[in-house]
C-alpha cells in the first residue's frame, strides 16, 4: 500500500511539474507577445508616424467646407450669428471626440446707431457722403442686410463741424510735419490714410494734436495698387467703397474689468475711469475721401504723402472745405462666448499646449479670422481621427476659439485673467493663428526658444506656391536666404495675454503679404475662393505646420525649447541697443546675464540628451520664460509685463526688444540729464536681473 501511495504522489508531482512548466512557457510566450505588441503600438504612434499620418489626412475639401459654413452670415461679437458660429465650433470639436465646454464672459461692447458726414464746399453747396460699402456683382454676400455699418467701436457720440486737414498716415512725425509747415490741427477734422500704424494710434495722435475728430481711409496706393489692376470681384484689390472697420482702443481686454475676469458678478469700474478714445472718429472709403481731398487748399503735400486717388495732387489744408460729422453709438454689457476643447494627456495631463484662433469677425471673416478657424477645426479633426484609433498624447492639448478679439483681444484676455495661476503653473506654449491665409507668403513670429522647432517643421511642409520647395525654402528666399522669424512685442492678436501677461512662450503664424479687403465687406468666402487661396492649398500648409508643431509639444520626451537661440538673439539685440545708447550708459550687466543664460542653455541641452529626470527638466524649460515678467508691469503699460518684448510707443501693432529700456532711452535722449540717465541704467539692470533669473531656472541652481 505504501508503495502504491508513493507512486501516486510521484505521478501527481510529475503532473504538477508539467503544468508548471506549461504555464511558464505560456507566460513567457504571452510576455513576448505583449512586448511585441507594445513595440508595434509604439511604432504606430512614433513621432514620425504621427507626423506622416497627420499631414496625409489633411483635406482641402474639408477646410473649404468649414470655411463655407463659418462665413454664411456676418458674425460680430455679441450677436446671435456669432453664437451660432460658437455652436458650430463646439459641435465640430465634439464630433472629433474632444471634450468641449463654453467659457462665457460679460463685457462692454459697442455698436453704431447713426452716422453722417457732409462736405461743406466754399461755394456754399453741401455734399452728403454715402458711408456705404457697395455690393458687387457675382458675390451675393455683399448684399447681406445684416452687415454692420462701418464704424470704430467705443468712440464718443457727438457732432463736429470743422475745416479738414490731411495728415498722411497719422503718425506722430506726420503731425510734426504739419506743425512745422504752419498747419494748425486744433479743432480740425483730420483725414488720414491707414496702413503704417495701428488705427487707434492714428486717432490718439490726432487727439493729442488737438483735432476735433479723425477720419481714416484706405488709400488705393496701399490697398489697390493705385487702382491700376482693377478691384474686387475682377481682382483681389479693395473696391473704392471698401472700408476697414476695427477697434481703436489702446488697451486689451474688457475695459470695465482691467486686470481681472469679466465674470457675471465681477467688480466693474465706472466708465469715467476707462481709457476710451477722446475724439470722434470714423473709417471711411477712398470713394468718400476723394471729394474731401479734392476740396482742400493750402500747401501741396510732400511727395511721400501723395496717394493713389485720381487727383492732381494731395494738399494739406486747412480747409477751405469744412466737414460736418455726426456719430451716435451705444455701449452695452453683453455676453461673449469662448469655446474650449481638450484632449487629456496620458503621462503629463497637467502640462498644457494651447492652440487658438478668434472666431468673431467684423463682417463674414473669409480670411480674418475664419480661415484660421477652419484650420483649427481641421487640426481638431486630424487629432480626432487618432483618438478614435486609440491614441492619446503624453501632454494635454487645449483648443481655444476666442470671441470679441476684434474689440480688443477681449475673449482671450478675460480667459487668461480667469485662469492665470493655472496657466502660469502648467502651460508649455501657446500657438496662435489669426487669419491663416490673407496672402501668398508664410510669415512666422515667436519667442526665440521656439525658433529651431519652427524651422524644422517648415522644412517638412511642401510650399503650396512651388512644386519643389518647402515652406522654409520659400520663406527664406523671400528674405535673402535668412530665416525671417519675427518677434511678438505688439498686441496684434490673441497671443498677447499669454506672452505679455503670463510669460508663456508663443507663436503667431499666418500666410500673408498683402490683404487688401481686411475688415471690409468683401472679406468673405468668395474673395478667398477667387483670390486668397482658390485651391485651399495654403490652408492645408498652415494646418500641417500648426499640427506638426503641436505633435512635438505634446509628444516629445523633452519639450522642444532651445534657449541657446534665445541667448543669441538677445546678444544681437544688445549689440544694436549699444549703438543707440549714450556713452555713459553701461550694458555690461546685460552681457554678463546673457552669458549666464548661454551657459545654462548649454547645460540643460546636455542634460536633455542623457537625463532620466524628464519631468524636472521639462519644468525648468517651461518656467524659464516666466522670469522675463515684471510683476509691476511696464511704465508705459502696467498690464504688459514682459521685459524682453513689447509694443512700440508709437504703434500698438509694432514690436520692439527691451520695451522698458527703449522708453527710458527715448526720455533720456529728449532730456539728457542725470535723472533720465539714472532711470535708463536702472532699466538695463532690471532686464539683466530677469535674464539672470531665467538662467538660474534653467540651470536649477540656488545662489
Amino acid at each position: 500500500m505504501e508503495k502504491w501511495r508513493a507512486l501516486a504522489v510521484e505521478a501527481a508531482l510529475s503532473r504538477a511539474h508539467s503544468w508548471i512548466l506549461f504555464a511558464a512557457v505560456l507566460l513567457i510566450a504571452s510576455s513576448a507577445l505583449s512586448i511585441q505588441f507594445r513595440r508595434l503600438d509604439s511604432s504606430r504612434w512614433s513621432i514620425q508616424r504621427l507626423e506622416e499620418d497627420f499631414v496625409a489626412g489633411l483635406s482641402n475639401d474639408s477646410i473649404s467646407g468649414f470655411l463655407l459654413e463659418l462665413t454664411r452670415e456676418p458674425h460680430v461679437a455679441g450677436t446671435p450669428q456669432n453664437f451660432h458660429t460658437a455652436r458650430f465650433v463646439y459641435e465640430s470639436f465634439q464630433a472629433a471626440g474632444i471634450q468641449t465646454h463654453y467659457a462665457d464672459f460679460e463685457v462692454l461692447l459697442s455698436y453704431p446707431l447713426q452716422r453722417s458726414l457732409s462736405l461743406l464746399l466754399p461755394n456754399g453747396s453741401t455734399l452728403s457722403l454715402g458711408l456705404k460699402e457697395e455690393a458687387v456683382e457675382g458675390d451675393p454676400s455683399t448684399s447681406n442686410p445684416d452687415v454692420i455699418p462701418t464704424f470704430f467701436p467705443y468712440v464718443p457720440s457727438g457732432t463736429v463741424c470743422g475745416e479738414a486737414v490731411y495728415a498722411n498716415y497719422g503718425r506722430a512725425q506726420d503731425f510734426e510735419t504739419l506743425r512745422q509747415r504752419g498747419v494748425d490741427v486744433r479743432g480740425a477734422v483730420v483725414l488720414a490714410r491707414i496702413g503704417k500704424i495701428f488705427r487707434g494710434d492714428i486717432v490718439a495722435n490726432a487727439a493729442a494734436a488737438g483735432a476735433a475728430a479723425a477720419l481714416v481711409f484706405s488709400d488705393p496706393f496701399d490697398y489697390a495698387k493705385n487702382g491700376t489692376e482693377g478691384f474686387y470681384p475682377s481682382s483681389q484689390w479693395l473696391p473704392p467703397s471698401g472700408v476697414q472697420r476695427g477697434s481703436v482702443l489702446l488697451t486689451s481686454g474688457d475695459i470695465l474689468t482691467p486686470g481681472w475676469p469679466s465674470t457675471p458678478n465681477a467688480e466693474r469700474v465706472d466708465l469715467s475711469e476707462t481709457k476710451l478714445p477722446k475724439i470722434l472718429a470714423l473709417p471711411i472709403s477712398a470713394q468718400d475721401a476723394l471729394p474731401i481731398l479734392a476740396a482742400l487748399g493750402g500747401e501741396v503735400a510732400p511727395a511721400d504723402w501723395q496717394g493713389g486717388l485720381r487727383l492732381p495732387e494731395y494738399r494739406l489744408g486747412r480747409g477751405p472745405a469744412k466737414l460736418n460729422f455726426s456719430y451716435e453709438g451705444n455701449l452695452t454689457v453683453t455676453a461673449i462666448r469662448n469655446v474650449i476643447g481638450m484632449i487629456k494627456g496620458s503621462e503629463e495631463p497637467d502640462r498644457y499646449l494651447l492652440v487658438g484662433n478668434h472666431r468673431d469677425a467684423w463682417t463674414f471673416g473669409g480670411a480674418d479670422p475664419s480661415s484660421g478657424t477652419a484650420c483649427l477645426l481641421e487640426i481638431a479633426r486630424g487629432f480626432g481621427k487618432f483618438l478614435k484609433q486609440g491614441w492619446q498624447p503624453k501632454r494635454t492639448l487645449v483648443f481655444c476659439s476666442w470671441d470679441a478679439e476684434e474689440y480688443g483681444l477681449i475673449g482671450s484676455t478675460e480667459w487668461v485673467e480667469q485662469n492665470l495661476d493655472m496657466l502660469t503653473a502648467r502651460a508649455i506654449a501657446y500657438i496662435n493663428v489669426d487669419r491663416s491665409v490673407g496672402g501668398p507668403n508664410f510669415d512666422g513670429c515667436g519667442t526665440p526658444q521656439l525658433d529651431n522647432l519652427l524651422m524644422q517643421v517648415t522644412k517638412k511642409v511642401k510650399d503650396p506656391n512651388s512644386v519643389f520647395k518647402s515652406v522654409y525654402d520659400s520663406w527664406c528666399a523671400l528674405n535673402r536666404n535668412a530665416t525671417p522669424i519675427g518677434r511678438l512685442g505688439g498686441s496684434r492678436s490673441d497671443f498677447s495675454s499669454f506672452l505679455h501677461r503670463a510669460g508663456i512662450p508663443s507663436y503667431d503664424l499666418r500666410y500673408q503679404t498683402s490683404f487688401p479687403v481686411y475688415h471690409s465687406l468683401y472679406d468673405d468666402y468668395n474673395w478667398m475662393k477667387g483670390f486668397g487661396d482658390p485651391l485651399f492649398q495654403r490652408h492645408v500648409a498652415m494646418s500641417a505646420i500648426w499640427g506638426l508643431l503641436s505633435i512635438h509639444f505634446i509628444n516629445d520626451d523633452i519639450i522642444p525649447f532651445d534657449y541657446s537661440s534665445y541667448a543669441s538673439v538677445l546678444e544681437a539685440d544688445v549689440r544694436t541697443l549699444k549703438g543707440l545708447l549714450p556713452e555713459d550708459i553701461d550694458v555690461t550687466p546685460l552681457l554678463r546675464a546673457i552669458s549666464e543664460l548661454q551657459s545654462a542653455a548649454r547645460q540643460i541641452n546636455a542634460e536633455a540628451s542623457s537625463s532620466l529626470k524628464r519631468r524636472s527638466l521639462n519644468d525648468r524649460l517651461m518656467l524659464a520664460e516666466r522670469s522675463f515678467l515684471d510683476p509691476m508691469g511696464l511704465a508705459q503699460d502696467p498690464s504688459s509685463k514682459h521685459l524682453i518684448y513689447g509694443q512700440t510707443t508709437s504703434d500698438l501693432y509694432g514690436s520692439q526688444s527691451f520695451p522698458g529700456i527703449s522708453l527710458a532711452l527715448a526720455n533720456a535722449l529728449a532730456k539728457m540729464d542725470k535723472s533720465t540717465s539714472s532711470v535708463l541704467q536702472h532699466e538695463i539692470w532690471k532686464v539683466a536681473r530677469a535674464i539672470t533669473n531665467a538662467a538660474r531656472v534653467l540651470s536649477d541652481n540656488f545662489h
